[in-house]
C-alpha cells in the first residue's frame, strides 16, 4: 500500500549503522547550519554563500561567508568569525566581494571589500549612519538602500541616531500607514533611497532622493531596484497614490544625475516590482499583477524595449508566477523557480513567444544566479535534507552539489519516507498532499495521524525543508504526518488559488476533512487518535475547526487569525482593497470570523503566539484562550514575550516542539517508532 520512494532514499547519506541511528529530532534541526541563496562569480568559476551556525547554549547566531567553486572543488570560510556578513555581491571582474556586516566599531551595517585573488582581510568602504542593505555592484560603483531621514546632513543623522539611542521616551507616532511590517516598527520620519559610494572609495551620492520619490516603505530589497549595465538609468518601485491605506506599487525610470522619475505602470491599479535590466542593455523586464491588494495574483513578466518603448507580456498564456528571477547571459530569456503541482521548479522563459520550458522536476530549487558564460547556480532541498548549494544544467536539470554542509549532522540521522498522493476534495476537486511515514513505518502497523494546515493561505507546502513545522520530526514521533495543498494554494493555476476568495472557509475545510477521511480509509491509520493543527491561515482554519464538525481529538493553533474585526490592528487587514472594510462589507467578515462559530466550540486546544507578532496580533489568541477557558473547553496558551509571528530562537524553538510533542501525545498515542 505504501509508494516507497526510492529515488528519494538515495538523497540521504547511509553513513551509519542501524544501531547508531538518531530521530530528526529539533536538537538535530539546531545542529544544523542554515545555507543561504548563492552568488556566483561574473566568470562562473567562484561561489560565494552565506551560511548562518547557532549557539543553542547562547542562543545567538553568528553567518559568515564561504567560498565554493562550481566544480565543487572548494568549500572554505571567506570572512572572520565574530562578526555576521551578507549580501554578498562581486565586482564586475570578479576579483573583489563587497558584502555587508556590522564589525565591532560600526554603528550600523556597513559595506566591506574582500580581495578574491589572495590572503588579505576585508576592509570598510562605507561609513553610512543609517547603515546600508540591498548592495549592487555595477560598473565602477556600489549601489545600496539606507534608510534615511531625508532632511539630514549624514552628520545630522549620525547625531540623530545617537539621541535616539540615548533617549527616554520609547514613543512611536504615525499620521499615516503603514506602521509596522511582520515584527517591526517603520519610522514615519525615514525613507528608503538607493544611494551609491565609488567602489575605489569616495563620497556618498544620493540616487532616489533627488527624484523625489522614496521606495515603498513597507519593503525595500535587492528587488526594490535595478541598475543599468552603463549606469545611465535606476529603475525602481515607489507608491504613487496620494493614500496609504491601499498604496499603488509602481514602477519608475529616470537617468541618474539628471530629469524626473518617469511612471511605466501609470495604468495598473496592481502591484509592479522587481525591475531588471537585460545584461545587453536594451531591455528592462519587471513583474507584473493585475489584481489589485492580492498578493497571490499572477505575477505576468513585462518587457519594455529601451529604445522603442515598446512593451509585451511574455508570461500572458503561463498559468503560474514566476519569482527569483535572473536574465539569461544572452539576453534571450530569464531562468526563474515557480510552485507547479507541488514542488518549486526551475523553469526556462524565452522572449520569442514566451516559451517556458520546465528545467528540474523533483525537490524544490531557488536562489538563482547566474554567470556571464551562462553558469546557473541555486540551492537544492527536499523534505529530507535542508538546502544545499547547486550548479544547474539549464538542458536536462542535472543538479550538481557544491558544498557539503550538513552531511555530518544528516549522516546517522533515521529519517522516514514521504510520498505526493492525491485525493478528492471540495467539489470533486483534485487535492494534493504530501504524507510521511515514521522511520520504519510498518504498513501492517496502526499509527495516528497529524494533519498540517498551511499558512497564507497561499503559501503552498512544496518539496522542502522545514525548521519551524518539520514534518519529519513530528513523524519521527510515531505519527503518520501530512500537508495538503488545499484550495487556495499556488501551484495549480490562478482559478484554484483564488477560489477561496472572499470565503476563506468553505473548500479548505472540506479538503482537510476530507484529507482525515482519506486517511481514515488506510488500515494503517487509526482514525480514533487524529490531530490537527497549523499557524496563521492555518491557525485561523484550526480555530474554524473548533466550530465545525471533524475527526481530530485536539489542535494546534499557532498564531491566528481569530477574530477579523480586531486582526484590523494587523499590518496586513484580510484583503479590504479587494473585498471592502467590515464597515462596508459586513456579511463577508460575518460569514469567514472564526470568532463567530464560538458557540460550537468543544475540541481541546493548543494555542501560541509572540508578542512581537504584528502580522496577526498576539491579542488574537488571548481572545481564543478566555473564549476556550470561559466555556470550560480543555486548552493552554502558550506566550511568548520575545517572539514575533514565527518561534525564531533556538530555546524557544526546542520548547515549542516538545510542548507540541507533549499536547499531541496527551490526545493521540504516538505509533511505533
Amino acid at each position: 500500500m505504501l509508494k516507497q520512494m526510492f529515488w528519494i532514499l538515495l538523497l540521504v547519506p547511509m553513513l551509519a549503522s542501524a544501531q547508531d541511528t538518531r530521530p530528526l529530532s529539533v536538537d538535530v534541526l539546531w545542529e544544523m547550519d542554515r545555507v543561504g541563496s548563492p552568488v556566483v562569480s561574473p566568470a562562473g568559476g567562484d561561489v560565494v554563500v552565506p551560511v548562518t551556525s547557532y549557539d543553542t547554549e547562547t542562543d545567538e547566531s553568528e553567518t559568515r561567508l564561504w567560498l565554493l567553486s562550481t566544480e565543487g572543488e572548494v568549500q572554505r570560510p571567506l570572512t572572520q568569525s565574530g562578526a555576521s556578513a551578507g549580501n554578498p555581491v562581486f565586482a564586475p571582474d570578479g576579483k573583489t566581494l563587497a558584502f555587508t556586516a556590522r564589525r565591532d566599531e560600526d554603528e550600523a551595517a556597513q559595506i566591506y571589500l574582500l580581495p578574491m585573488d589572495g590572503p588579505g582581510e576585508a576592509t570598510r568602504l562605507s561609513e553610512v549612519p543609517t547603515g546600508v542593505s540591498a548592495l549592487k555592484w555595477v560598473g565602477e560603483h556600489i549601489y545600496f538602500i539606507s534608510r534615511v531621514w531625508p532632511d539630514k546632513t549624514w552628520q545630522e543623522m549620525a547625531e540623530q541616531r545617537k539621541a535616539d539611542e540615548e533617549s527616554k521616551v520609547s514613543a512611536h507616532q504615525w499620521n499615516a500607514l503603514p506602521y509596522s511590517q511582520w515584527d517591526h516598527w517603520i519610522e514615519e520620519d525615514r525613507q528608503a533611497h538607493v544611494f551609491r559610494i565609488p567602489a575605489a572609495g569616495g563620497d556618498v551620492e544620493a540616487i532616489t532622493q533627488p527624484l523625489g520619490r522614496e521606495l515603498p516603505r513597507s519593503s525595500q530589497g535587492t528587488g526594490s531596484y535595478d541598475i543599468h549595465p552603463d549606469e545611465t538609468h535606476i529603475a525602481f518601485t515607489s507608491n504613487s497614490s496620494e493614500q496609504s491605506v491601499h498604496p499603488e506599487i509602481d514602477l519608475f525610470l529616470a537617468r541618474i544625475g539628471q530629469g524626473d522619475a518617469r511612471n511605466l505602470t501609470p495604468d495598473n491599479p496592481a502591484g509592479d516590482g522587481n525591475p531588471m535590466f537585460s545584461p545587453d542593455g536594451q531591455m528592462l523586464a519587471w513583474g507584473s499583477q493585475a489584481i489589485p491588494g492580492f498578493y497571490a495574483d499572477t505575477v505576468n513578466i513585462m518587457v519594455l524595449d529601451l529604445d522603442s518603448d515598446e512593451r509585451r507580456n511574455v508570461t500572458a498564456d503561463w498559468d503560474r508566477s514566476p519569482g527569483g528571477l535572473v536574465w539569461a547571459a544572452d539576453s534571450t530569456g530569464f531562468f526563474g523557480t515557480a510552485a507547479d503541482n507541488g514542488t518549486t521548479r526551475v523553469f526556462h522563459i524565452a522572449l520569442e513567444e514566451g516559451r517556458v520550458r520546465a528545467i528540474t522536476d523533483q525537490t524544490d530549487f531557488g536562489g538563482l544566479s547566474i554567470a556571464e558564460d551562462g553558469t546557473l547556480v541555486g540551492s537544492n532541498q527536499s523534505f529530507l535534507y535542508p538546502p544545499r548549494v547547486v550548479r544547474i544544467n539549464a538542458d536536462n536539470g542535472a543538479a550538481l552539489r557544491l558544498d557539503t554542509f550538513n552531511d555530518e549532522v544528516l549522516a546517522n540521522v533515521d529519517l522516514g519516507t514521504y510520498e505526493s498522493v492525491t485525493y478528492t476534495g471540495h467539489n470533486g476537486a483534485d487535492i494534493q498532499m504530501w504524507v510521511h511515514y515514521p522511520p520504519g513505518f510498518d504498513p501492517d502497523g496502526e499509527y495516528p495521524l497529524f494533519l498540517l494546515i498551511h499558512g497564507g493561505p497561499h503559501s503552498p507546502i512544496t518539496d522542502g525543508f522545514h525548521f519551524r513545522w518539520n514534518a519529519q520530526t513530528f513523524a519521527s514521533w510515531g505519527y503518520v504526518t501530512a500537508w495538503h495543498n488545499f484550495h487556495g494554494s499556488p501551484g495549480w493555476g490562478q482559478d484554484f488559488a483564488d477560489y477561496i476568495n472572499p470565503d476563506w472557509i468553505t473548500a479548505p475545510y472540506n479538503d482537510t476533512v476530507a484529507a482525515a477521511e482519506w486517511f481514515a480509509d488506510k488500515d494503517w491509520i487509526d482514525d480514533e487518535r487524529m490531530v490537527a493543527g497549523g499557524g496563521s491561515y492555518g491557525g485561523y482554519l484550526a480555530s474554524i475547526l473548533l466550530g465545525k464538525e471533524h475527526p481530530f481529538n485536539a489542535l494546534l493553533i499557532h498564531a491566528p487569525v481569530y477574530n477579523m474585526y480586531s486582526q484590523m490592528a494587523a499590518d496586513f487587514a484580510v484583503h479590504s482593497a479587494r473585498f471592502g472594510d467590515f464597515w462596508d462589507e459586513p456579511q463577508i467578515y460575518r460569514d469567514i470570523s472564526p470568532h463567530y462559530f464560538a458557540e460550537d466550540f468543544d475540541t481541546p486546544a493548543l494555542i501560541i503566539h509572540g508578542q512581537n507578532d504584528l502580522r496577526v496580533p498576539v491579542g488574537q489568541a488571548f481572545e481564543l484562550f478566555r473564549t476556550l477557558q470561559s466555556k470550560g473547553i480543555e486548552s493552554r496558551l502558550i506566550y511568548y514575550p520575545d517572539e514575533n509571528h514565527w518561534i525564531l530562537k533556538p530555546n524557544n524553538s526546542v520548547y515549542w516542539y516538545n510542548e507540541v510533542q507533549r499536547w499531541m501525545e496527551q490526545f493521540a498515542e504516538p505509533g511505533p517508532r
